[in-house]
């Protein structure tokens, strides 16, 4: 414990006080609060779960490339604004508190928000990775990056987009998968970094620390969202019984394929001219 508090990073230090002011402020004041408290927690659970990371390996996201982590925050938002596009077919949650705001001050407070998203859980996820926890599971599963294995990928997850805008009601749940199937064969065909690199050697460790890292991600968002205000709450046909906080029990299944979804999209922005990124940047193996 003495070695914890004596080599714990000043970062992490700061990120626990953001935690604790913000959780208070965002949990017990008055009227419209967490518009502004939003962005500062989360920002302190990023430099929390990174301290601990390199505590742990002596690496992490900030310590390996300071501009590549502020990045992680830049290429979130548009990320989870995709998931909000589909939303506007879907209606599968709404914000309790978007009344009060215009559309220009919401577009901004919810894109400072969403830029959390990626450090957060790519973060969690090198911590995850740090305890080995999957490292002697072999599923024996092999995935070959074939132009066969991409162009069913790639119809899947068009078919899948298809079915979602034309009957929402009934296929919402592929919004939690389609982006994956679309974007993963361009990764490749663009040779940007790609879950197959790993798959086809029969090697689903980064797969099981995703699963695990934004899972455990969405229990914070779920928990943290619950005494919030503004807020969001959940309409999802067909499951919405047994909640835990806002969330339907299944609906946490969904954090699986979109851990997914948002390592995919982050090989696809990585293509942007004056961004591009190390291919090993992310830690998760």
């Amino acid at each position: 414990m003495n070695r914890l508090i004596y080599t714990f990073p000043m970062r992490g230090w700061i990120g626990l006080l953001l935690i604790v002011v913000f959780w208070f402020i965002n949990w017990s004041a008055e009227g419209l609060r967490t518009h502004l408290g939003f962005f500062p927690m989360w920002l302190g659970y990023c430099l929390v779960v990174d301290s601990l990371t390199y505590i742990r390996t002596s690496s992490s996201l900030f310590s390996r490339n300071k501009k590549y982590f502020i990045m992680l925050f830049i290429l979130s938002a548009p990320s989870w604004w995709i998931f909000e596009l589909f939303n506007t077919v879907t209606h599968n949650w709404i914000y309790i508190g978007r009344e009060y705001f215009s559309d220009l001050e919401y577009a901004m407070l919810a894109t400072l928000s969403f830029s959390t998203v990626m450090p957060a859980v790519f973060g969690t996820v090198e911590l995850i990775a740090s305890f080995k926890l999957f490292s002697k599971i072999n599923l024996g599963i092999i995935i070959h990056k074939s132009i066969t294995v991409l162009i069913i990928m790639f119809i899947a997850g068009i078919t899948m987009l298809f079915l979602i805008l034309s009957f929402p009601k009934y296929f919402y749940p592929f919004v939690w998968g389609t982006v994956f199937l679309i974007v993963e064969p361009i990764n490749v065909l663009l040779k940007r970094v790609s879950l197959l690199d790993y798959l086809r050697h029969g090697n689903w460790v980064p797969v099981l620390n995703l699963f695990a890292g934004t899972l455990i991600c969405g229990v914070f968002w779920e928990m943290w969202n619950y005494y919030s205000f503004p807020k969001w709450i959940y309409d999802a046909p067909f499951v919405n019984f047994l909640h835990v906080f806002e969330m339907p029990l299944l609906g946490f299944i969904g954090y699986l394929p979109f851990s997914l979804e948002l390592f995919s999209l982050y090989g696809l922005f990585s293509t942007i001219p004056g961004i591009s990124q190390p291919q090993k940047y992310i830690i998760f193996k």
